[in-house]
């Protein structure tokens, strides 16, 4: 969710940022040792002043130690999107955002791409997954003749214990998807899970989260805005190391694979929401100036209550997302079986871009927040001890755009730079608003025609075109020069899922 901050510093007027490479630099902010920036300067030029303002406002936020924008970075909620917040004493919402866990996933078939060359093949795809997985706020199973349904039992449980055996059983999610995840399931502020089964009880009981049953009943589903569905044919890099990598990823070169983008709902939407008020109300009641003035910058002390609750409620939002993307994926399998009978699928990864986690950072515990950025850990990073990526570093998703294409990457050492992160994808250059104002629809629906790129849209919507976001080749130039990330594959989209009116071709 991008929005201005309340406040009305909305010009920036303090120091430029200074080149100190290719695709580095730093942004001074006086009093604190500079922000780091990442991206090569026709992408640093995409920076605006209110990104660089809310960049400045929160490096020199309570508690914050490090920050570092990444290539897709621009205005967001508090914090500028694209960016990583390091704090040893603070929790910030902000840097999180709304959605919490937005995340990507990606699906590895063993299809080979001439299997979906038919355009009424992918046209029949499309259909089988639509009825499995809906698009769109507020939509959810009872708008899907296919989805599974959720009922208030296992949405408890599911929550507070995301992607556990039971539930995954439930559900019909293979429980080996549960090692290709970043996370498979989050415990409460004192690393239980029974922490979060006491906060859901506490805002069930306060009638803070009523609408509950109905925010279940949207798991299994993409929602709007920038959330989508794609699917991809693989293309891995050439050299030894991109096709060694690709190996160990379970990528196939040549075969359909299928990308997911969407986070934790209505749901995680409501959970933001309410700490986001409860946080203002507390810094109104007592009195406590906020960062910049900027009310999207509340934060809590770890340790006091309001963190706990902040930590309780984003691991109950995070488990509903981990939970949503891997039932999605078993949709979307259900749906290529339907249509291409026998077709077998494994998940790949499934990767988060807006949450925070408790890492260590300079050798002491801290709480990474990233915002619109991905973890980038190499290989041989300590956290990777005992998951399949122990010796390569695990698969990075970047959407760039249906026209351009995405990207499979993997973390370089250089990486540690960045805090371990990089962006989570092209990054917006255009606004909703403007890319509807300057953009023409006709141009845009050409795009997809000269590249035979299907849609379950009559029209694309104009504010996800292309032309909205960075060039996402600069992007990628950007991290690979910077040394935080090589790349392994490229994603070449077939069809997209998105928030829209039904196509009629």
């Amino acid at each position: 969710m991008n929005r201005r901050p309340t406040n009305d510093r909305t010009t920036y007027t303090g120091p430029r940022m200074i080149a100190t490479g290719e695709a580095t630099a730093m942004l001074p902010t006086e009093t604190t040792p500079p922000i780091k920036v990442f991206g090569t300067q026709a992408i640093r030029e995409t920076f605006d002043d209110l990104c660089l303002q809310q960049a400045v406002n929160s490096r020199l936020a309570p508690g914050v130690t490090d920050l570092v924008l990444n290539p897709d970075a621009h205005c967001g909620y508090g914090a500028p999107v694209g960016c990583v917040m390091v704090s040893p004493t603070h929790i910030y919402p902000g840097p999180v955002g709304v959605d919490i866990k937005c995340s990507m996933s990606l699906l590895q078939l063993d299809l080979p791409a001439e299997a979906i060359e038919d355009r009424k093949v992918r046209r029949e795809l499309i259909s089988a997954i639509c009825r499995r997985t809906p698009t769109g706020a507020g939509k959810g199973q009872r708008h899907a003749e296919k989805s599974r349904h959720v009922n208030r039992s296992l949405g408890r449980q599911l929550v507070v214990e995301g992607a556990s055996e039971d539930v995954c059983q439930s559900l019909g999610i293979p429980t080996s998807w549960t090692f290709r995840c970043e996370d498979a399931f989050h415990v409460g502020h004192d690393e239980t899970s029974d922490a979060l089964g006491a906060r859901l009880e506490m805002l069930l009981e306060r009638r803070d989260m009523s609408n509950f049953s109905d925010k279940m009943k949207q798991l299994g589903s993409y929602g709007g805005g920038n959330h989508f569905g794609e699917c991809e044919v693989i293309e891995v890099g050439e050299g030894e190391h991109a096709r060694a990598t690709a190996a160990t990823f379970g990528l196939k070169d040549g075969n359909v694979a299928f990308l997911s983008h969407c986070g934790s709902r209505g749901f995680g939407h409501n959970l933001a929401s309410g700490q986001f008020k409860h946080l203002q109300s507390k810094f109104d009641q007592w009195g406590i100036p906020l960062p910049a003035g900027d009310r999207e910058l509340v934060y809590a002390p770890l340790g006091s209550d309001e963190a706990n609750d902040y930590i309780n409620d984003m691991s109950l939002g995070a488990n509903f997302a981990t939970v949503n993307h891997l039932l999605i994926n078993a949709l979307v399998l259900e749906a290529f079986q339907e249509v291409i009978p026998g077709t077998k699928g494994n998940l790949v990864y499934f990767i988060s871009h807006n949450i925070a986690r408790k890492e260590i950072v300079d050798n002491r515990p801290a709480w990474v927040h990233r915002k619109g950025a991905t973890r980038a850990m190499p290989g041989g990073h300590h956290s990777l001890v005992g998951t399949p990526f122990a010796k390569t570093g695990h698969p990075i998703l970047l959407p760039g755009n249906p026209r351009d294409g995405s990207a499979v990457m993997v973390a370089d050492e250089g990486a540690s730079a960045s805090c371990y992160s990089v962006n989570h994808g092209a990054g917006r250059v255009l606004g909703r608003r403007h890319a509807k104002r300057v953009l023409d629809q006709a141009t845009v629906d050409s795009e997809f025609t000269t590249g035979d790129i299907l849609s379950n849209c009559r029209n694309y919507p104009i504010d996800e075109a292309p032309a909205a976001y960075k060039d996402f080749e600069e992007v990628l130039r950007s991290v690979k020069t910077a040394g935080l990330a090589s790349e392994v594959a490229r994603l070449k989209a077939r069809f997209v899922i998105k928030d829209a009116s039904k196509a009629d071709d």
